[in-house]
């Protein structure tokens, strides 16, 4: 397949703020609908869910937002995971995590883009589900338990639509999203044939300790336990300066991850800016991961020539 080229306006401009929360892999979104991308087709769904507590199952919706090619496809689905800021006061500023570069390129290359918010964010709110516990002893399998069921309910959703392919679903996520990615693709949704994961994991702190995340060992554990009923290729892709997450201790969950049997590829990139665990967040990052994913995919997904 020749590669599509894409044209990618290079200019980058932000505030410190927003460079702050590109790090964290999260983004300030304006809800506004007159500033809704038209020429992306922008969206915002209510996808229902069920809740297991105490006292029962219960429904209730998460946010998400939609962006479609032109035409009327059906066109194969990219379901875009949201990261987390260090700071749990800010998890309502992430409102829909309109990352549109990083969308557009999506759209461009032809596929449908869906996003949800995961419970306890931004303008889904209600109660945060992906508590690990404490860093001494974190417990990383329920924490990824709970945001997988909030990416399968927009896989599930997204399959109603008419304009998508329901047959080529790719998970695609950054930092916590890119676990909960990884954690969603443990349960073989009908559908799914890839799972990209920038910068993954959870734990991260490096005020405290750069690099180095709470329990490495049990992230390795938890990615080892959904790495044995995954069945479909993860392009594994992470910076040498990644603050959270240094690449010898990816290596070692990388390891877990093939010794459960996982299939793919890991892509360690030279350093990006001052931590390069944002780098996908970051819109001059396109030119270097886009053509990573693009090779990765091109067996699995129809995508545009």
């Amino acid at each position: 397949m020749s590669r599509k080229r894409i044209s990618i306006r290079l200019a980058w401009s932000m505030t410190l703020g927003a460079s702050i929360w590109a790090i964290a892999g999260v983004a300030f979104a304006d809800d506004d609908a007159d500033t809704r991308a038209m020429d992306l087709h922008e969206t915002v769904v209510k996808v229902p869910m069920t809740e297991h507590g105490l006292f029962g199952d219960h429904e209730r919706d998460i946010v998400a937002t939609t962006y479609m090619p032109d035409g009327s496809g059906p066109f194969p689905l990219i379901v875009l995971s949201h990261g987390s800021p260090p700071d749990a006061r800010d998890r309502p500023k992430i409102g829909r995590y309109r990352a549109l570069p990083q969308i557009r390129t999506f759209v461009e290359l032809g596929f449908a883009v869906i996003v949800p918010i995961r419970r306890g964010f931004g303008v889904t709110g209600g109660t945060y589900e992906e508590q690990f516990g404490t860093c001494r002893n974190p417990d990383y399998i329920a924490a990824g338990k709970e945001a997988a069921k909030d990416v399968l309910a927009a896989i599930a959703y997204a399959a109603t639509l008419p304009q998508v392919d329901r047959d080529h679903v790719v998970l695609v996520g950054q930092s916590a999203g890119g676990f909960a990615s990884l954690a969603a693709a443990s349960y073989a949704p009908k559908g799914l044939v890839a799972v990209v994961n920038f910068s993954g994991g959870r734990g991260g702190d490096p005020s405290k300790h750069p690099g180095i995340p709470c329990g490495p060992q049990q992230m390795a554990d938890a990615i080892q336990h959904f790495a044995s009923t995954t069945k479909v290729p993860v392009l594994w892709h992470y910076v040498q300066n990644d603050l959270y997450f240094a690449p010898q201790i990816v290596a070692t969950w990388f390891a877990a991850f093939q010794a459960a049997g996982g299939q793919g590829q890991m892509i360690v990139e030279p350093p990006f800016g001052r931590n390069g665990h944002g780098m996908f967040g970051v819109s001059d990052s396109i030119p270097v991961w886009l053509p990573h994913v693009e090779r990765f995919l091109a067996p699995l997904v129809p995508m545009k020539q």
